[in-house]
């Protein structure tokens, strides 16, 4: 009887720890939050699981155009490019599913999976027919929960979903990646490079800027505060402060800097030389 007494004395402990933890009945996931941190602060859950259990509410609450990767960063294959053309975009951009479009960005003809273009390598490439190819593309809204998107992903079995604004035009792209690092923290393999810095200084005393910088970055790197409640990236702020998308050489003055566009296609701004400018 007593051996019996003593191995159930940790079980019992912990369920009143437990108890202690949530003994107030959760309204909202601020509490709920409050509870796991307060369990975690017990020794109860350690803090790897406190993350996933955070990342998992946190998650239940966000819409797609929250964690999209936007147009302007979206790798797309064009329906008439060539089996070489093709081959370049997925050999430099390294990723598994590529958007497959029309005439413009809006016309998404399909998913195109760089697996598919194994076989290719060692058949008649005269017979290339890219369409053939492709699989249906998922469309969702911008408004579309994660929660909701993620359970699709799973019983539907695909990876990758196209983001459409109101007027059924192309915002950007979510993978099931993109959630699951809501969850979990950033995942990388052993094909991720390390992120090189988006700020350097030349010799000049200006500042070389990629274009997808965020802007608390560059705001906490200058010590300012530009505005970031419109736009994440500082080559979002340019091109709203130009109202068009710029030529090579270009600049403009925001605030306290001077942009010089320094980067860039017929889609897309990539680098910025900044420099201050005394008030």
């Amino acid at each position: 009887m007593s051996d019996e007494t003593s191995s159930t004395a940790p079980e019992k402990s912990l369920f009143e720890k437990i108890g202690r933890a949530f003994s107030a009945t959760p309204r909202s996931s601020d509490d709920i939050t409050d509870m796991l941190r307060s369990a975690q602060s017990e020794s109860i859950i350690d803090a790897s699981v406190l993350q996933i259990m955070e990342g998992a509410l946190k998650v239940s609450d966000l819409q797609a155009r929250e964690i999209m990767i936007p147009r302007s960063q979206m790798v797309m294959i064009e329906d008439d490019f060539t089996l070489e053309e093709v081959l370049n975009v997925v050999i430099e951009s390294q990723h598994s599913r590529f958007p497959v479009v029309g005439e413009s960005s809006d016309d998404i003809k399909g998913i195109l999976l760089a697996k598919e273009m194994l076989p290719l390598l060692l058949a008649d490439t005269a017979e290339f027919n890219l369409e053939s190819l492709l699989r249906p593309a998922t469309i969702i809204p911008e408004s579309k929960r994660l929660n909701v998107l993620l359970q699709e992903f799973r019983e539907k079995r695909y990876h990758m979903a196209i983001v459409v604004d109101e007027y059924g035009g192309v915002s950007g792209l979510v993978t099931i990646e993109d959630i699951l690092e809501e969850i979990v923290g950033e995942i990388e393999d052993e094909t991720d490079d390390h992120e090189e810095a988006s700020i350097l200084p030349t010799e000049s005393g200006a500042f070389t800027v990629e274009a997808i910088t965020e802007i608390s970055d560059f705001n906490e790197f200058f010590d300012v505060g530009l505005a970031d409640d419109e736009f994440d990236t500082v080559g979002g702020l340019v091109l709203h402060a130009l109202g068009r998308l710029p030529e090579l050489g270009e600049t403009i003055t925001i605030d306290n800097f001077h942009f010089k566009v320094t980067g860039g296609d017929n889609r897309k701004i990539t680098q910025l030389e900044v420099t201050k400018v005394n008030p």
